[in-house]
Order: structure tokens, then C-alpha cells, then sequence
């Protein structure tokens, strides 16, 4: 048989982990590759950039899709079990599971579609896509995919730790100066919620102050008003407010009526920009695209 797609996998792997347990996604991308009988050639086939095989990041994706419709769990890399809600999806005895079944879950809904509320368009795989269209989605819903993964790894990081992640990503972004200066002035617990002030350039012709935290509840305006209060007693003009949640419309509604200028930061919002600067991921191979270059041509005069 040939390779299956990623959907082709889904329902597959919901039988396979089925009675509860957890399962090593290794064993599992063989035991699929078993239920479609693929031949030795089939299995070891690769993808281009040669990093892994294609039924591996086949399964992989159906693993991803079936986590963010919330129908089985990841609890440790590498490792998934089922949840209730695949538990109830086998129940109905389905002949196939794809995209098309995943989106009665909101939570898939969010991820698939992240790109589509910004852009207006779907960013679900199309046949008809050009070939810039599709690696443009696909660019897109890796990175999505590295952003939720990212703030979950966010989020379960330590105090000391998550106050480093964001004097790196503020020195990588250009703000403190250097990491020397950066880290004495973040971290030290100051007056009235503020966690710290760092230079604005390198030159520190003006400050801002910064607050970090790993809230998991909406940050509302009555926090923000108070980091606000807090910039008046070191008579700061410029903030930053950093949270792994997100904020309330009355928080964001509260910072335009403001004289003083608050950024807030939400959790989408940090790992997006933790991504750009390259702060807790790394790169692991590049695509570069070509096209005729006209000029060049100019130069024939026959």
C-alpha cells in the first residue's frame, strides 16, 4: 500500500491507544505502518531535507491535529494517551477521521484557523493552492504549532527561569542595553509591581519599566492600573506588562486613555515574538525560493 496521509492516520492511532494507556509515538508510527502493511522502501522513505521519514511525520501531524482537537493528550514528549473526548468519538464508531470531523471542536477550530481571522482566508490545506500558496500555509501552521508548544513550555518554566527568558528576549529585541545591565535590572523585585527597569536603548536615554508574570487567569484593569500607579512613583513614562494569559478588553480599553505608554504583552504575543528573535527556538533548515531574475536577460542584445 502507499503512504498514507496525515488523516488517513488519525482514526488508526485513536484505535491503537484506545484502552487508556500511554503509548511512545515511535511504537505507534510502526504499529501504523503495520496496519497499512507498508513495504521496507515505503517506511524508510524521507522527506526531502532528509530529517525524517514520511510516515513519521505523517502520523506526527495526525498526533498534533487530534492533541489540538483535544481527542488525545501529550503529556510527555513523545508520548500520548487518549481522552474522554476521543474515548466518545470511537464510541460512534466513525469510518474516518479528519480535518473535516475535527472541526465540530472549537479548540481545532482556533489553531487551524489562527491565520484565517488576521487574513480573512482559510488556512486549511487547498488542492487548488498554488505551490507559494501552499508552503505559505504550511509556514504558518508550523509556526502555530511551535507557538502553542512554546507557551506550554512557558508557562510550566520556573519563576528565575521565565524572568531570564524575557531579559533575553528584551536584549534580543533591543531594549537594556546588553545582558549584563539587562539582568540587574530585571528580576530585582521592586516598589509596587514593578519587577524591574532596563534602559530603552543602549545608550539609556530613557527607561521603561517592566512587570513579568506567569498569570493563568485574564489579566484585568485593575492590575494594569496598578502597574500604572507603580510607574508614577519611579515617575517612569514607559512600560511593559508581560503575561502568559491574556488581557481583559477593559485592560486594553484602560492603556488608550492613558498619558503614560503601557505595551501589554500577552501569552500569543510573547511566544510570536520569542520566535521572530529566535529566543528558545532554533532554526532547523531553510527553504530558499527562486525566480527568474529579468534583468540578467537584459544583457542579451542578440
Amino acid at each position: 500500500m502507499s503512504i498514507p496521509d496525515y488523516q488517513d492516520c488519525m482514526l488508526p492511532i485513536l484505535e491503537l491507544i484506545s484502552d487508556g494507556r500511554e503509548h511512545r509515538m515511535n511504537d505507534l508510527t510502526r504499529r501504523i505502518a503495520d496496519r497499512f502493511e507498508l513495504s521496507e522502501p515505503d517506511r524508510t522513505e524521507v522527506l526531502p531535507s532528509g530529517s525524517q521519514t514520511v510516515i513519521a511525520n505523517r502520523v506526527g501531524w495526525a498526533k498534533t491535529y487530534l492533541k489540538k482537537a483535544g481527542l488525545l493528550a501529550n503529556p510527555v514528549r513523545g508520548i500520548v494517551k487518549i481522552t474522554a473526548a476521543g474515548t466518545e468519538v470511537l464510541a460512534k464508531r466513525p469510518s474516518r477521521i479528519g480535518n473535516e470531523l475535527l472541526q465540530q471542536y472549537p479548540s481545532f477550530n482556533e489553531f487551524l484557523n489562527r491565520e484565517a481571522v488576521a487574513n480573512s482566508s482559510s488556512s486549511a490545506p487547498d488542492q487548488s493552492s498554488t505551490p507559494e500558496e501552499s508552503i505559505d500555509t504550511g509556514y504558518r501552521e508550523l509556526n502555530a504549532a511551535l507557538a502553542d508548544e512554546l507557551l506550554e513550555k512557558v508557562r510550566n518554566c520556573s519563576p528565575r527561569f521565565f524572568e531570564q527568558l524575557v531579559v533575553d528576549l528584551l536584549v534580543a529585541m533591543g531594549y537594556g542595553g546588553s545582558l549584563k545591565d539587562a539582568g540587574q535590572a530585571i528580576g530585582k523585585s521592586g516598589d509596587g509591581g514593578i519587577d524591574g527597569m532596563i534602559k530603552e536603548d543602549k545608550l539609556g536615554l530613557d527607561v521603561v519599566c517592566v512587570q513579568a508574570k506567569r498569570w493563568n487567569q485574564t489579566v484585568g484593569r485593575p492590575e494594569v492600573q496598578a502597574f500604572a500607579g507603580s510607574m508614577e512613583g519611579v515617575r517612569a513614562k514607559k512600560g511593559v506588562l508581560i503575561t502568559t494569559s491574556s488581557f481583559s478588553k477593559e485592560a486594553q480599553d484602560y492603556i488608550q486613555r492613558i498619558e503614560r505608554k503601557i505595551v501589554l504583552l500577552d501569552g500569543k504575543t510573547l511566544t510570536n515574538l520569542m520566535i521572530e528573535h529566535g529566543v528558545g527556538v532554533e532554526m532547523v533548515r531553510t527553504y530558499v525560493i527562486r525566480k527568474i531574475n529579468f534583468d540578467y536577460f537584459e544583457n542579451d542584445i542578440g
